[in-house]
C-alpha cells in the first residue's frame, strides 16, 4: 500500500523546461529557460525516486520541499532503497517512525542552491536541514558520505537534485 502511494508520489522529477524563445529580449529567454517544477514535481516526472516520494509523502515533507527553498537535495534512487538491509524502508514508513523517517530524509537536504560547480575540488562538511554535517568529497568525482553523485545538477524552479547511489543515515 505504501509502496503504490510513493510510487505516485514519487514521480517528482519531470523533464526540465529548457527551451527558450528564439526571439525576445535576453531576460525573456533567461525565464522562459529556468525550471518550471518543484523539487518534488522534477522527482516524480524523473521515475526513478518512487521510494523517495513515498518516504517524502509519509513524513510530511511534501509541503516543504514543494516550498520556495532553495534547496539541494541528495536524492537516492530506488535502488539506492532497495540495498538498505531487509525490512529497513518497510519500518521506516510505519507512523510510529516518522520522527526517524524525517531525521533521515531531511539528512539528504542542505539548505541553499549548491551547484557541482560550487564544490569541484573540495573536501567540506556541510550542515543539513537535519542539523547534522555530511562530508562531500569532491577532488576525485563526488561522493556525499560515501555514496556516490550519479547525475548532478538538476535543476528545479526551488532548488537542485544530486543523484546519489545510496541512502545516508545521520549518526
Amino acid at each position: 500500500m505504501f509502496a503504490r502511494s510513493f510510487s505516485k508520489a514519487f514521480i517528482l522529477i519531470v523533464p526540465l523546461v529548457l527551451g527558450a524563445c528564439a526571439s525576445g529580449s535576453a531576460n525573456e529567454q533567461q525565464a522562459a529557460s529556468a525550471p518550471q517544477t518543484d523539487i518534488v514535481d522534477t522527482a516524480v516526472s524523473a521515475g526513478q525516486f518512487n521510494t523517495l516520494v513515498a518516504a517524502v509523502q509519509a513524513a510530511d515533507l511534501v509541503d516543504t520541499l514543494k516550498g520556495d527553498g532553495p534547496f539541494t537535495v541528495f536524492a537516492p534512487t530506488d535502488e539506492a532503497f532497495a540495498a538498505l538491509p531487509e525490512g529497513t524502508v518497510e519500518s521506516l514508513l510505519l507512523p510510529e517512525n516518522k520522527d526517524q523517517l524525517v531525521a533521515v530524509l531531511t539528512y539528504h537536504v542542505v539548505p541553499g542552491k549548491v551547484m557541482s560547480s560550487d564544490l569541484a575540488g573540495q573536501q567540506l562538511a556541510v550542515k543539513t536541514v537535519q542539523g547534522s554535517e555530511v562530508d562531500i568529497d569532491a577532488t576525485d568525482g563526488v561522493t556525499v558520505d560515501g555514496a556516490k553523485v550519479i547525475a548532478a545538477d538538476v535543476e528545479a524552479s526551488n532548488g537542485v537534485i544530486h543523484v546519489i547511489d545510496a541512502v545516508i543515515l545521520p549518526n
